[in-house]
């Protein structure tokens, strides 16, 4: 067994400053982490128990504590290493985040007498550091049921506060605790600079959100900025050259964005050391085997092998149902035939092949549970993060795994690859197999198949491809009774799914215009023998997912 290798991207990011945010469960936790590097910092999460010794050795220009869903005083709920606020570095509590450090610091943290949940009205008292340059009147997004006051608050902890903002219901809307340095001996401690908001600057409801994260990182922290893709790039492309030396590597091409711009970094710093294999599993879309072949072989001459495993994987499927179960099946027998694929470059090529590259992305290993902060939940399983067997064969090598998916995106930009490849959208690596609910076989997947490309044709044909961030169909295993001609038909219902979103970890759904729904669903119940109902999934993330397993 190979272990596989450190994060490639993370080592990649190491080279830049950084803001550590600790995650209390907070359902908009990655959207700090994606506001900040909007900002120009790179963010990464972490462990909320991350030890302060740990902390201090990844040298952060500024720590923050994220949102949570639970009160300070619920039982086991999640707290940070109080020595944190001892190592000099610029802290930055959001609602959870300030509540927690004010139960650590000495003040109370009690029910609130008025619950806020949407917008407030703020009235800013106080323009230094954090809400430099805001109006006295602002408008921002409370969610929390607790307050910190400093009724019963050390004498120390009430002269080193200072009150920023507060709402009509929430006195300490905002603070500054400015705590000086101890004199030097066995007690002595960096002074303390910390920032607390029991309002959410991270969501666009707040209007004011981003210029106060940036104060953070710019008044307080002194960030430079430094996170920029093409800096990235050049970093990313000298560690894969340190991590695969002589090497060759194989990479999972599958034509969407992700593993695209995996297959053009890797060949960008690799060159022909790099194979890319494409694995014609059955699960694809119309035509995508021919897109790919044409693309990446015929254009880009990057040494393509098509692997024709469809037989197989559908053999895997037969008779499975749960999602979990599809995914993790999938992720199987990717590695299988990616092995059998490994033998025979080395038969032909010689040389050992030690590493496997993906497109993972941060998100994907957030919702599979694998994230930094170890309080997310699993919510599905990616099949390149939950569904690796143990016993895998390679080293991996996973450069976009820390970041998110329009980063994604400008990374493609800068390495040259046309827009329409770079703005393509997403499509889940278990491909089809989790968009026919249900038991998987290839008649439905035919029906599938010619569904999606009626809709991604007229999605496209109205101007609404690049307007959309992911349009898809759904194969329901609901069968319904229906009219054609002067006959009874009894068959199966198509979801049409279509949202719009700025990072893939929320999503609204799109409001497509009727005329284009109708055109759409008149076109799937005349051509595709199968199905005689279609319904329009108007769903956000959260609650639900972007896709249905």
């Amino acid at each position: 067994m190979t272990t596989p290798s450190p994060s490639t991207s993370s080592a990649a990011a190491s080279a830049h400053e950084r803001v550590l945010i600790l995650d209390f469960g907070s359902q908009t936790a990655q959207l700090i982490a994606r506001r900040v590097r909007e900002a120009g910092v790179f963010s990464m999460l972490i462990r909320p128990d991350t030890p302060a010794a740990e902390i201090a050795a990844r040298k952060p220009k500024g720590i923050i504590l994220s949102g949570g869903p639970a009160s300070v005083y619920d039982p086991g709920a999640p707290t940070c290493d109080p020595a944190i606020f001892d190592l000099g570095i610029p802290i930055l509590g959001i609602c959870y985040g300030m509540q927690i450090t004010g139960k650590i610091l000495g003040a109370t943290v009690a029910k609130a007498d008025h619950r806020e949940f949407g917008r407030a009205a703020m009235h800013v008292k106080d323009r230094a550091g954090l809400l430099h340059a805001l109006p006295e009147h602002a408008t921002v997004w409370m969610s929390h049921g607790d307050q910190v006051t400093l009724d019963n608050a050390p004498a120390d902890l009430k002269a080193a506060t200072t009150i920023l903002a507060s709402t009509p219901t929430c006195p300490l809307a905002a603070i500054r605790i400015a705590r000086p340095a101890r004199p030097a001996g066995p007690a002595s401690k960096p002074a303390l600079t910390f920032y607390g908001v029991q309002f959410h600057p991270e969501v666009t409801h707040t209007p004011q959100g981003a210029e106060i994260l940036e104060n953070f990182l710019y008044e307080v922290c002194h960030c430079r900025g430094d996170w920029q893709m093409a800096d990235y790039l050049q970093s990313t492309i000298a560690q894969i050259r340190q991590q695969v030396g002589t090497d060759r590597v194989l990479c999972g091409l599958s034509g969407g964005v992700d593993s695209s711009v995996v297959a053009a970094l890797l060949h960008k710093a690799i060159g022909e050391q790099l194979t890319c294999v494409f694995v014609d599993n059955g699960l694809l879309r119309a035509n995508e085997r021919h897109f790919v072949e044409h693309t990446f072989r015929d254009h880009f001459h990057i040494d393509l092998v098509t692997a024709d495993a469809e037989a197989a994987f559908l053999a895997d499927l037969a008779g499975i149902t749960d999602p979990q179960i599809k995914r993790t099946r999938i992720g199987h027998r990717f590695i299988t035939v990616f092995n059998e694929e490994a033998a025979k470059v080395v038969a032909a090529k010689g040389g050992q092949v030690k590493f496997l590259a993906q497109g993972t992305l941060y998100p994907d290993v957030i919702e599979s549970g694998h994230g930094h902060a170890g309080t997310s939940a699993g919510i599905k399983l990616h099949h390149n993060v939950g569904g690796l067997p143990k016993d895998l064969a390679f080293s991996l090598i996973e450069p976009l795994r820390d970041l998110f998916k329009d980063e994604v995106r400008k990374l493609g930009e800068v390495l040259g690859l046309p827009e329409k490849l770079v703005w393509r959208h997403p499509f889940p690596g278990p491909g089809l197999a989790v968009r026919v609910l249900g038991e998987v076989t290839r008649e439905k997947l035919d029906i599938l198949r010619a569904c999606d490309q009626i809709l991604l044709d007229e999605i496209t044909a109205a101007g609404e491809y690049r307007r959309t961030s992911q349009v898809f169909a759904v194969l329901l295993p609901v069968r319904s009774v229906g009219v054609m001609g002067d006959g009874r038909t009894y068959d199966s219902t198509i979801a049409l799914r279509a949202v719009t979103t700025e990072d893939f970890m929320t999503a609204d759904w799109a409001r497509l215009d009727y005329d284009l729904l109708a055109r759409i669903s008149n076109r799937i119940i005349n051509e595709v023998r199968g199905i005689n109902r279609v319904v329009y999934d108007i769903s956000s993330k959260p609650p639900a997912t972007i896709e249905w397993e």
